[in-house]
């Protein structure tokens, strides 16, 4: 089911004007979206959720024994006091290990730990539910959320905090004062910054990913490359048809009307090949789009490793399949010297060259977006 979100802009513009006289009087980060509708129970505790965001604004973090508590105050606060949809989510940082300038006895890099060990744990309070990064609502509670001076991260004189980089921010602030910086009117909350939902997997934030119509002529494939589980695969045979460009005949496929073209007698020998291709054993898929029918053949998670030299070490795997498939140089009668053979495989040819390629990846932000 699809939920629209409602603002509540229109709503404030209707009211009395004994209302916007106070609302006019209160300073900017006092005017927080006060009409919406957020729980805030003082003794729940909100958990950051799959369901939330996908876009959010992390307003504080902290760290140390009571994280915890202090990211509880604060969610509360901005819930009740603001009306802002605040949660709670915890993060846990492997530092792992890191070494220092020079060598040992043994000429091996002087290894170092953190004070606190490898491991570093913070809880952080994150803001609202957007459906996009740079939506007006985000943008603008994030502006206020700078300027915004909760109660519950007021530091007095004597009293310790676990806000991250409290200290530092402290003395910055002071500093900035001094030189006369128009950041010393920023709160607690100044580095603010909109950022995702830690718990949303990372194909939500791909790209559109493919279009309707390239999905369309994929679905029923029975070794589609949408399919495929890795990063990469390697592109072994290529086959070009029709363009479709006209708007009318993209709307006619998508109703059902068959391809007659050159384009879908790409796809059959595709088809065929990936189909053959895994009767002899070959990890093999196929994937067709408005212009060209490929086949492809393996699932790797990285082409290569990257050297100090800038270039990259391609990976053995990879490498395998490119030499397996590609055209063998042949001295053949009337052929000029260097000519190639190219393979082929139930009388389809492969290419002259395989190519790495990255595999195409359904976007599943598409669907979770519709509840917008």
């Amino acid at each position: 089911m699809n939920v629209k979100r409602i603002s509540w802009w229109p709503v404030l513009c209707a009211v009395p004007c004994v209302w916007c006289s106070i609302a006019a009087a209160a300073p900017p980060w006092e005017r927080l979206l006060v009409l919406n509708r957020v729980e805030a129970d003082p003794n729940k505790e909100y958990k950051l959720t799959e369901t939330d965001g996908p876009w959010m604004i992390t307003a504080c973090s902290f760290s140390g024994d009571g994280a915890a508590e202090q990211a509880r105050l604060l969610a509360y606060e901005l819930r009740k006091r603001y009306k802002l949809p605040a949660y709670t989510h915890r993060v846990k940082f492997d530092l792992g290990n890191t070494y220092g300038r020079g060598i040992n006895r043994f000429g091996d890099p002087i290894k170092m730990r953190y004070r606190r060990g490898p491991e570093h744990e913070e809880v952080a309070v994150l803001v609202g539910n957007y459906p996009a990064v740079d939506h007006p609502d985000a943008q603008q509670t994030l502006r206020k959320l700078k300027y915004t001076r909760p109660k519950c991260l007021e530091i007095k004189e004597g009293q310790s905090t676990n806000q991250t980089l409290a200290g530092w921010r402290w003395n910055q602030k002071k500093f900035q004062e001094l030189i006369g910086s128009d950041n010393k009117e920023k709160g607690p909350m100044g580095h603010a910054f909109v950022t995702t939902n830690p718990l949303l997997p990372k194909d939500y934030y791909a790209p559109k990913g493919v279009d309707k119509l390239v999905l369309k002529m994929n679905k029923g494939v029975k070794y589609s490359l949408l399919d495929c589980p890795g990063k990469y695969t390697v592109q072994v045979a290529c086959f070009k048809g029709n363009v479709i460009i006209k708007q009318d005949e993209i709307q006619a496929i998508e109703n059902g009307k068959q391809i007659k073209s050159k384009l879908a007698e790409a796809a059959v020998k595709a088809h065929k090949l990936a189909e053959a291709l895994r009767i002899k054993g070959w990890e093999a898929y196929e994937f067709h789009d408005r212009y060209t029918s490929i086949v492809t053949v393996g699932s790797f998670d990285s082409v290569g490793t990257p050297r100090a030299d800038g270039k990259t070490e391609i990976n053995p795997r990879v490498h395998a399949v490119m030499q397996t498939f590609g055209a063998n140089q042949a001295t053949l009668p009337g052929q000029p010297a260097g000519a190639t053979s190219v393979k082929s495989l139930v009388g389809i040819p492969f290419d002259v060259q395989p190519i790495p390629v990255q595999v195409p990846k359904r976007s599943i932000s598409r669907e979770i977006s519709r509840r917008w």
